[in-house]
């Protein structure tokens, strides 16, 4: 079941308000309408910023471990980024095999 943001009222976020003035209109969506191909782009494309926050946390500690930088904040920050997206892709790997599991026990 595709999550349509369009019905939300009182927000507060901008960032929520802005996307659901740019979310699709069209509420009949269903499985069908997603393709394979779409849903492994977005998967890949997660995956590839999740690497990213990565590499920049590495980045950041390496430049404070040499001193190169006393800002504390932005290593923060980008320790920060890279917990949140890696937790966020670890929960969708679990989601993922979970439905795998419940598919595979699925008696035909």
């Amino acid at each position: 079941m595709a999550l349509d943001i369009t019905t939300l009222y009182n927000v507060s976020s901008g960032a929520i308000k802005e996307a659901a003035k740019t979310a699709p209109t069209n509420t009949a969506a269903t499985y069908g309408d997603v393709s394979f191909d779409n849903l492994l782009n977005s998967a890949l494309d997660n995956i590839n910023t999740t690497n990213a926050f990565l590499s920049d946390a590495e980045d950041e500690e390496i430049k404070w471990a040499l001193g190169e930088t006393e800002n504390t904040h932005d290593l923060t920050i980008a320790l920060m980024k890279a917990s949140t997206a890696l937790q966020y892709t670890v929960a969708i790997r679990d989601k993922l095999l979970e439905s795998y599991k419940e598919i595979m026990q699925m008696q035909i």
